[in-house]
């Protein structure tokens, strides 16, 4: 399990050289911008002490339809589709190149033609797959199934282990080996207990789609039918053995680290070293997140029909390159996890998937090419002065807390201060020279490809961390807190508007981006991240007065979201989403303090007829003008650790005085708290 905390998350690795940044220092290609707040979207007969998000977007909210090819819509979704098309247009130029042979122009721009040559995938069917499907097929008993599942991490078709590779919580320096809970296709456990209507038609609908990726490979409907019914049944049983997302929330109860030998006698049918060998991992010891899985795995593996597990085999491994495969295939995909789960009408067109494949697979390959054309230094600059802002004003505020004893209060200041911050893209970029990619192998470039993600990851294992790493692409819209490095990341992708631009003013800019700075800082506080010294180690720093006061203070925003409510009565899970909040009201509080310290901050003059603090709560909430398909939304409330838009604004908004006071928000208003009643933690 890897704590690592996103800002949002989306519903959407060259010698190590140094970054050659030339062409973008022009920004030719970036339009600049006049007009930082839409009026036009704002619904004023709402009161904005009733419902800010509302009032600040409700006019769009009515009048926008999510588009057919998307699960919602709205900031992120744009400017995502922006930067997509941005990503089009240097893919488009250099796949249309006679690029140098396994230069960065032409692995990007061939894998790009590849994706794009549906004629020859078409040819193909799912001829990709079948010796993989052989093999399974061949399969005898579970061992002979144990050495294929892990033979396949080498290829990009591991199973029934989570494997990878990545800090040592406690000993954040080392790369080890992590095994974590897997086996289940559904989002989360309780999919597969639940019994609300809405579940069962999933579960309904997953079966069916099963039996309709067997049928596609020729199987006949009844054969097809019990294969499907019987999967289900055993990632029913898996499931039993997965903790909750909740539960997986907590670092401690999550980090067990076994010597192999003892791992071993917690599963005495699965020949680890030998498993291990055909992974090629070599280690003595290995971190293991939830101990029961494994256990589970043990016993299921000798009781449930080898036939049944092989037919689980098939299911994962087709299901899984059903993308890549011919269209059949990627309509029955896209018809259960796109139509089902998510409420996805249509499937994004071609291009689009393409180029999000390419960012995937060869990320910092294309990566150079966005920021050389679509990122500015000066932007970067102005970005590092408002980092740099806001942790000033953090370290004033953990100063001046009344519940903190001077030790912890150190040790936090301390943390802070060894905040490493990463912006725009990497200083260092990864190496691809072992990738080969043709202009007509579509499936076997991503082969390649995995085979040398799973390389360069294997190699790590035991040895030291590099943290000059990034663990996002640099033109993705997102953020992140990783508290192993203890490090807060904001890609070149979100550096753009809504969220940023050089040329805004700073209401705009602190209460659009500055909060999203606040928030990855406040991750470093939050329920997990707190729980992480300054060198990224999980360790216990805080005094245990201290802690206990935290933890009551959470609770009472935990307490507020739980009576927070979307589709008719279902609600927002407090705990799972207390770290999200934490972070959004805690990063609001930072950025807007950072904000009265501006010029700007410090002024009265309006501009398009608001105040400077009315500005930025205004910037702050059209952030979060996003529309969600219901489907999205419930498996949201689900999974997801993040509340709904519409409370990532009300929520924190209704604990900020200083909102009340921009606003004249008054007792009645349904937004209202007495100010004993906010949360007060950072």
């Amino acid at each position: 399990m890897k704590l690592t905390h996103y800002a949002w998350l989306a519903v959407l690795a060259l010698a190590v050289t140094a970054c050659n940044h030339k062409s973008g220092d022009t920004a030719s290609d970036v339009p600049k911008r006049t007009v930082f707040f839409d009026r036009g979207g704002m619904d004023t007969i709402v009161k904005p002490g009733d419902d800010f998000f509302l009032y600040v977007n409700g006019k769009w909210m009515k009048e926008t339809k999510i588009p057919p090819s998307e699960t919602g819509w709205g900031s992120f979704y744009t400017l995502d589709d922006d930067n997509t098309k941005n990503l089009r247009k240097i893919l488009d130029d250099v796949s249309a190149k006679d690029n140098a042979s396994g230069s960065m122009e032409q692995k990007v721009g061939d894998f790009y033609k590849s994706g794009m040559d549906t004629a020859a995938i078409e040819k193909l069917g799912y001829e990709p797959i079948k010796p993989l499907l052989a093999k399974i097929n061949a399969v005898k008993d579970y061992k002979e199934l144990v050495k294929l599942a892990a033979d396949g991490f080498r290829t990009g078709d591991g199973m029934l282990f989570g494997f990878y590779v990545s800090p040592d919580d406690r000993i954040s320096s080392k790369n080890v080996a992590h095994l974590d809970q897997s086996g289940i296709t559904l989002p989360e456990r309780d999919y597969y207990f639940k019994t609300d209507l809405a579940s069962k038609k999933i579960r309904d609908e997953f079966v069916k789609h099963i039996a309709k990726v067997f049928e596609l490979t020729g199987i006949d409907t009844a054969t097809a039918g019990k294969k499907a019914a019987g999967i289900l049944k055993l990632e029913t049983a898996i499931a039993q053995s997965h903790l909750t997302p909740v539960e997986l929330r907590d670092p401690v109860k999550n980090y067990n680290k076994f010597a192999v030998t003892d791992l071993q006698k917690q599963m005495p049918d699965v020949d680890l070293k030998d498993a291990f060998d055909h992974m090629s991992l070599k280690t003595d010891t290995v971190l293991v997140g939830q101990p029961g899985y494994y256990k589970a795995l043990d016993s299921l593996l000798k009781t449930q029909p080898i036939e049944v597990w092989k037919d689980k085999a098939l299911f994962v491994s087709i299901d899984d390159a059903s993308a890549s495969l011919s269209k059949n295939f990627r309509v029955e995909h896209f018809n259960f996890y796109g139509k089902i789960l998510r409420g996805q009408k249509e499937q994004k067109p071609r291009w689009k998937i393409i180029a999000y494949k390419v960012d995937g697979g060869l990320g910092e390959l294309l990566g150079q090419l966005y920021v050389e054309k679509y990122f500015t230094p000066d932007a970067k600059k102005r970005m590092l002065d408002l980092v740099n802002n806001l942790q000033s004003v953090y370290k004033d505020r953990i100063g001046k807390l009344d519940w903190m004893s001077p030790d912890t209060k150190k040790r936090a200041l301390e943390k802070l201060t060894a905040f490493t911050k990463k912006i725009g893209y990497p200083d260092k970029w990864k190496k691809y020279d072992d990738v080969e990619i043709g202009k007509d192998a579509y499936y076997k470039n991503q082969e390649s490809i995995a085979k040398h993600n799973y390389k360069e990851m294997i190699k790590k294992v035991n040895k030291p961390v590099d943290r000059s790493e990034w663990g996002m692409t640099p033109p993705t819209v997102n953020a992140y807190y990783n508290p192993t490095f203890n490090e807060i990341v904001f890609p070149a992708g979100i550096l753009q508007f809504p969220f940023f631009d050089k040329d805004a003013d700073d209401a705009v800019n602190y209460g659009a981006i500055g909060a999203v700075i606040g928030h990855e800082m406040t991750h470093g506080f939050d329920d997990q991240g707190r729980q992480y010294d300054k060198d990224g180690n999980l360790k216990d720093w805080w005094t245990k007065e201290d802690a206990e006061k935290f933890k009551k203070k959470v609770q009472v925003m935990i307490d507020q979201y739980n009576k927070y409510t979307v589709l008719n009565g279902l609600h927002i899970n407090g705990s799972l989403t207390q770290g999200e909040n934490l972070a959004d009201i805690g990063g609001l509080a930072i950025a807007y303090q950072a904000f009265k310290n501006t010029p700007e901050g410090k002024s009265n003059t309006k501009i398009d007829g608001f105040t400077p603090d009315q500005r930025f709560f205004l910037s702050f909430a059209q952030v979060w003008r996003v529309k969600n398909s219901d489907e999205t939304m419930r498996m949201r409330i689900n999974v997801d650790p993040h509340s709904p838009e519409m409370y990532r604004v009300d929520g924190p908004l209704s604990n900020t005085p200083a909102f009340y006071k921009a606003f004249n928000i008054k007792p009645g208003d349904k937004m209202y708290r007495d100010e004993k009643d906010m949360v007060k933690v950072w």
